[in-house]
């Protein structure tokens, strides 16, 4: 648990007023900021001039009342593209920790365009095991991991895929696209997808979508193993740690699942 410091500084003022801008960056002025933190308005006034002079708040010359600057924007899109740079060394622990915990292979599906790509697996052991080769693709529409970053994403996309050609890769590919768009619902409405056989007819996956910060599905944790030795797992326990291997790892990714 994180403890607050016990010095209340003029940082930790400063650090006060920018989060009250958040989550909807609504306009604020000095006074409404000295009441809702209860910080003197003549203390309020000079971190504002702070804070503006660094742009990370910006004044608007009609209202004069204040909204989150150009730095902070700045500091948004460099969290954004070191999680682009980053994910593959994020998830990787906690990919081993479920690989071993398992004993199967598990993998990163990462979403690029109409297709997903393998970023790194945790090989699963010896002798037989499901391999991958890292930057293989393979479309939305039959990986597990594919329809689980699929489901979540916006409808203009899912009705892109859905309407497009559904091309059958084993006798388990579902191909008819109503039976497919009710599978997102339903993995909507269950957190996991499964894929069996549907693109190797001898392998089962079932995967679980990564969220960022700005609530998109942008990648995929999925253990896959042989058809014949998935049948011996218990499949909810390994769910159970997907869910939780992929809460963990959007988390670092600042994602915050909202409260119903």
């Amino acid at each position: 648990m994180k403890q607050r410091p016990e010095d209340y500084s003029s940082v930790q003022k400063a650090i006060g007023i920018l989060m009250a801008f958040t989550p909807h960056n609504q306009e604020m002025g000095t006074l409404e900021l000295s009441q809702k933190l209860g910080i003197h308005q003549s203390t309020v006034s000079r971190l504002l001039g702070v804070l503006t002079y660094h742009n990370l708040l910006q004044q608007n010359p009609s209202t004069k009342k204040y909204h989150l600057g150009k730095a902070t924007a700045d500091l948004g899109r460099a969290i954004s593209r070191s999680h682009s740079t980053q994910l593959v060394s994020i998830a990787q622990p906690f990919m081993d920790r479920l690989r071993d915990s398992v004993g199967e292979s598990v993998s990163l599906e990462v979403m690029s365009g109409s297709s997903v790509f393998l970023a790194t697996e945790s090989p699963g052991p010896p002798p037989v095991s499901v391999a991958f080769y890292v930057g293989e693709r393979a479309p939305l529409h039959v990986a597990s991991g594919a329809k689980t970053i699929l489901a979540f994403s916006p409808p203009e996309l899912i009705d892109k895929v859905v309407k497009g050609k559904l091309r059958r890769y084993t006798p388990n590919t579902i191909s008819n696209p109503k039976t497919f768009k009710s599978q997102l619902a339903e993995i909507r409405h269950d957190g996991v997808a499964y894929d069996r056989g549907e693109y190797n007819i001898d392998v089962i996956s079932i995967g679980v979508p990564i969220f960022n910060h700005l609530k998109e599905p942008i990648a995929a944790v999925s253990v896959c193993a042989p058809a014949y030795r998935m049948e011996s797992h218990n499949e909810s326990n390994i769910v159970s740690q997907l869910k939780e291997t992929a809460a963990e790892i959007s988390a670092r990714l600042f994602y915050t699942e909202e409260k119903n």
